[in-house]
Order: structure tokens, then sequence, then C-alpha cells
């Protein structure tokens, strides 16, 4: 499916079932497809991410990952507030990448057009660059503050995956690219490539825990959280906010494109994604099918295991770790900066 005929598709499903909400105030483009163009063939992995804008300051939990009309769609919702200045978005990290171009699927107060232009108008000045690079570290280093020792073993995982995962989003903020969530890796790789800072990579890796996971034992534990992943999608009925993300209808990115990953010898840049997917599969069957979730247990421990964690005091060490490397990280964000002949002023 081409790029154009997805957007095509999100464009209805918004007209269809998110603009007749009281609280609509409008829709855009996010994720990885922003800046592809039209005809460009859309990866058999990838979704198209809608943010929907709404009024209400506590928005229900968006229906995720789902098919409409042949395109696979991802629908979050963003509170209105959240979009208050130019100079708010500018600063954010995971927001202002959305409005450099022109992504606005709806916008019927005009405000996301307005917003949209004065952030891409200054989206490549230095010092919003440099506040968006410093708003990912602050993300690692508080997400990591605020680790519960006292949270079961599958919010452990993500208390500290996600957070070790934003290291990557320095780098990516800092090189203007998007700070994509399943690729983070490969994309933070060809940064540090490009940037001639090749050497930062493996530590990345070995902060991760992966740097020497084999492709044969990568592929074990992505066939052990299939088997999972199938499960999890037949019993959840309690809502979370990934809850979209464990669907049949999301299997292709979830498993599918983990296992393109993996056949591509990118197998240590799948690990992130295979984790995180375990992890939330687990948080799912504890609320709405204990015995299951103690059941595939033992797997996804493995597969924790294998990066050389067993107990919360390696959580805690190695979240400790990361924080200790975040000068390195802010030095090389700053090279690249420096570099970045796309940066302005």
């Amino acid at each position: 499916m081409r790029v154009g005929t997805a957007r095509s598709a999100a464009v209805r499903w918004v007209a269809e079932h998110a603009r007749p909400d009281p609280g609509f105030r409008g829709a855009f483009f996010s994720g990885s497809t922003v800046g592809l163009p039209d005809d460009a063939e859309l990866s058999p992995y990838s979704d198209v991410d809608v943010v929907v804008v709404t009024a209400a300051a506590a928005p229900p939990t968006g229906p995720g990952k789902f098919r409409f009309r042949g395109a696979l769609l991802e629908v979050s919702h963003l509170p209105w507030d959240l979009l208050g200045s130019a100079d708010e978005v500018l600063s954010s990290y995971h927001l202002a990448g959305s409005f450099r171009r022109d992504t606005v699927v709806d916008d019927p107060t005009g405000r996301l057009r307005g917003l949209g232009a004065e952030v891409s108008r200054r989206f490549t000045e230095r010092r919003w660059v440099r506040r968006r690079c410093l708003d990912a570290e602050r993300r690692v280093e508080t997400r990591l503050a605020s680790f519960d020792v006292s949270a079961p073993f599958h919010t452990q995982v993500l208390s500290w995956l996600f957070p070790t995962g934003v290291t990557t989003h320095v780098l990516l903020a800092a090189a203007l690219r998007n700070p994509t969530i399943r690729l983070r890796y490969p994309a933070a790789r060809a940064v540090l490539d490009t940037y001639g800072q090749a050497h930062l990579y493996p530590r990345l890796l070995e902060l991760l825990g992966c740097a020497r996971l084999s492709a044969a034992r990568t592929g074990h534990h992505l066939d052990e959280l299939a088997r999972t992943f199938d499960a999890t999608a037949g019993v959840a009925r309690t809502p979370f906010f990934f809850s979209g993300d464990l669907t049949t209808g999301a299997r292709p990115v979830a498993i599918d494109g983990s296992r393109h990953l993996v056949e591509r010898g990118d197998h240590r840049e799948a690990v992130f994604w295979i984790v995180a997917t375990f992890a939330r599969c687990h948080t799912v069957l504890a609320a709405d099918a204990p015995e299951l979730h103690h059941a595939r247990l033992p797997a996804f421990r493995e597969a924790v295991a294998d990066l050389g964690i067993a107990s919360t005091d390696d959580f805690v060490r190695r979240g400790a770790e990361v924080v200790a490397f975040l000068p390195e990280l802010r030095l090389t964000a700053g090279k690249i900066v420096a570099a970045n002949t796309g940066i302005t002023g």
C-alpha cells in the first residue's frame, strides 16, 4: 500500500469516527510516516499514526492499532492543553517533529495549522534543538528516578526499559530525526555513523544488555513472545494505553516486524521492542488471566535474564549506569548539533 492511500484512509476515519465527538479539536499525523511522500511504499511492519486532539483533560484510551479500509492505523489522543504554545511544542522532543511539516488531518478551529506554521519556521533553530535534547535527557533521568522497587516484575521492566531507550532519542533529536519508537536503535546507529560517532553505539547496546546477544537467542525469545502475544490477544479485557499494540491486527508490527529485524541481521536492535511487548503482555495477563500470566512468566524472565537482569537490585544498578552515562551522551549530542548543517541560528 502507498503511504498516500493509507493517509487517505486515516483522513476518512477521522471524519467518520473522531470529528463527531463534542470534544474534538483536530487531528494530525505523527510517527514514522511524517515526511514520507504519498507515492512511497508503506512498510508492512509500519502503521500510520494519527493523534486526535481533544478538549478532555483526561482523554480516554485510544483505540490503538486497527485496520481501516485496508490501512493499519494507530490512533491516540492528546489533550488540547499540551499544545498551548509554539514554544511548548518546540521544547518537546516527542511533539515537535509532528509539526515540522504540514501534518494536519483536520483543524476545525484553525489553531493546529497556525501552531504548525510557527513550529515549522523555528524547528531547526539551535536553541530549540538543544532544548529538545535536554527534554529527552531529563526524561531518562526523571523516569529512572521514579523507579518503584515494590512494583511487579513486568512493571519494573517497563520502568527501566523505556527510559534506557530514550538515550537514543537524545541523539535523534540532535540530528533532527524522528524519535521513532520500535526502530529507535537502528535509527540511532545511523545517526552515530553519519556524524562520525559510531564508537558510542556499542555502549548504548551494553546499557540495554544486548551487546553480545546472538541472533539465535533473540529468535528464541521472539518465538516465545509470539506465543505469549497470541495468548494475550485472546484474553485481553482491561484497557491499557498500549492495549491496541496487543491485538491480532497489531501482530504484523509487534511480531513480524521484530522477526524482520532479526532476519536482516539487526537482532540486537530487535531486543528493545521484544522485551517491551513481553512486559506489556504480562501487564495485561496479570490483570485478565493470572494463571496464564504465571504459566508464561518463565519465558519472559528468561528473556530479561539474557539482558543481565534477574532481580530488583539489577534494575536499580543498571538504571544508575544509564544516569552515569548521560554526560557522555550529552557531549556526543552536542557534537552532532555542532556538525549538523541543517541547524540554523
